[in-house]
């Protein structure tokens, strides 16, 4: 479910020198391709650029996306991005999250990297309710809420969102909530450190993250 092109950046990642065309054309000869179902195209009038921050923290993006045990109970799952790197911070599956829920879990990501400057939202309840405007008040991170019915304004989470829904969410069939954590943990780190990307110049997330850091501090006066 890669495609053509993320197989040929892992094998240029292995140190193998291959030719792109070659990679395009043995993935069609073995006909891997999957077809995937097109979002509806928003009109280039409606939509907004979304910067990039150049450094790690500045803005995280949140979202929530759905799935269900093999029992039908529904998994509830934040999923966290940091805007500069696109490392996936976070993706946390629960039955239910609530606004005080979310905020104990932003508090315990805090103790693993720090607080982000900002986070960007949807107009969700749990985003915009008075447990999450008080903890962000509390904190000093400013929050970012898109237009209702713009989801263009939150790139980067819904891109990341579709990936994990067609590489692992579809792709498994979680006969618990133990199990759902365990698979999705593990392709949020197959995703971070071993999965390149072309908008990052072929670099995973993690390595990418660390070159930001590198010359964070090269640039930085008395170090």
């Amino acid at each position: 479910r890669y495609g053509a092109g993320m197989i040929y950046l892992k094998l240029r990642q292995t140190g193998q020198r291959v030719n792109h065309k070659r990679v395009d054309r043995l993935y069609a000869e073995a006909g891997l391709q999957v077809r995937r179902r097109r979002r509806k195209k928003v009109p280039v009038a409606d939509r907004q650029p979304l910067g990039r921050p150049l450094s790690a923290n500045q803005v995280w993006s949140m979202d929530f996306v759905f799935d269900r045990t093999a029992e039908g109970r529904v998994i509830k799952c934040l999923t966290v991005v940091d805007d500069a790197t696109h490392e996936s911070v976070a993706i946390v599956p629960e039955r239910a999250i609530g606004g005080h829920a979310l905020t104990r879990i932003l508090d315990r990501l805090a103790l693993e990297r720090g607080l982000p400057q900002a986070i960007r939202t949807d107009n969700g309840k749990e985003f915009c309710g008075r447990a999450m405007l008080t903890w962000a008040h509390a904190r000093g991170v400013r929050l970012f809420l898109i237009q209702p019915g713009k989801p263009n304004q939150n790139a980067y989470i819904e891109s990341f969102n579709g990936r994990l829904r067609d590489e692992c969410l579809n792709e498994h069939w979680f006969v618990s909530l133990a199990h759902a954590r365990t698979v999705i943990e593990a392709w949020r780190r197959e995703y971070n450190e071993e999965r390149p990307k072309k908008s990052l110049g072929g670099l995973t997330p993690s390595a990418y993250a660390r070159q930001l850091a590198g010359k964070s501090a090269t640039l930085t006066p008395g170090l």
